[in-house]
């Protein structure tokens, strides 16, 4: 997924911060601090869409996947009512990079390596990062991939992720998202495989001949599959891939 995969809307209005902050899995006043990475999800706790906030004069930049972008700004003006708040597109571009952050970026807040962002009138042109590696490394889900209308945000790492925030209140999905957090022991969720042989994207895992999964992105000879545990402590095959899941 590239740099200009992204959208970038604009949230402003006096309503804006509350209005966000009613909906979202992550805590709004964290913006003072830097990038917040969040996601919406269904009233059943499902994955929507996840996207970073950044805080913009009076105004808040919404980063989010350019295929969830319109979707998104919908459901959003879905959401505000008669809150005073307006959605609208800008022409800013996502720039990103693992180097040294420059003076208009600002930490990505997922994990360290995944270096900075910053948001500029013009086109990045310069990235030769390998993201999918860093996101097998890292456990890091990609919307479309990993992320799915099917995910729980917590199989798909978002607490290790600062995704989600179990102090900051209601937001839409937070009982099913603390339900899970306090009283369930995730029985499935994202991990990374060792991978011997050739498997597309989205192939079925299979350990001794039952469903174990599915395979997601690759790296090398590393991948992220969507595993049930419990089936997954031995060889596991994908089409004609041998896999073993990494502690």
């Amino acid at each position: 997924m590239t740099a200009s995969s992204r959208r970038i809307l604009r949230l402003s209005g006096a309503d804006t911060h509350s209005f966000l902050q009613g909906l979202i899995t992550n805590d709004i006043t964290r913006l003072d601090a830097g990038l917040v990475y969040a996601a919406l999800l269904t009233p059943q706790g499902k994955y929507i869409a996840d996207f970073f906030l950044k805080a913009d004069g009076d105004g808040v930049l919404l980063d989010a996947d350019a295929e969830q972008a319109d979707m998104l700004a919908q459901r959003l003006t879905m959401y505000k009512l008669r809150a005073d708040v307006t959605i609208a597109q800008t022409d800013l571009h996502l720039h990103r990079g693992t180097g040294p952050a420059p003076a208009d970026a600002l930490a990505d807040p997922r994990h360290p390596d995944l270096g900075w962002r910053a948001y500029r009138d013009a086109p990045q042109e310069d990235d030769a990062t390998d993201w999918d590696a860093l996101y097998v490394a890292h456990l890091i889900p990609q919307s479309g991939v990993e992320l799915t209308p099917d995910s729980f945000i917590l199989e798909m790492g978002f607490e290790r992720l600062n995704g989600v925030d179990f102090r900051k209140g209601c937001y839409v999905g937070q009982e099913v998202t603390a339900r899970m957090k306090h009283k369930t022991e995730l029985r499935k969720g994202l991990a990374k495989v060792q991978i011997t042989g050739p498997a597309p994207t989205g192939t079925d895992i299979t350990s001794e001949g039952k469903s174990a999964g599915t395979l997601l992105t690759r790296a090398g000879d590393e991948a992220l599959a969507y595993l049930r545990f419990d089936r997954a402590t031995g060889e596991m095959k994908a089409d004609d891939a041998t896999l073993k899941r990494i502690p």
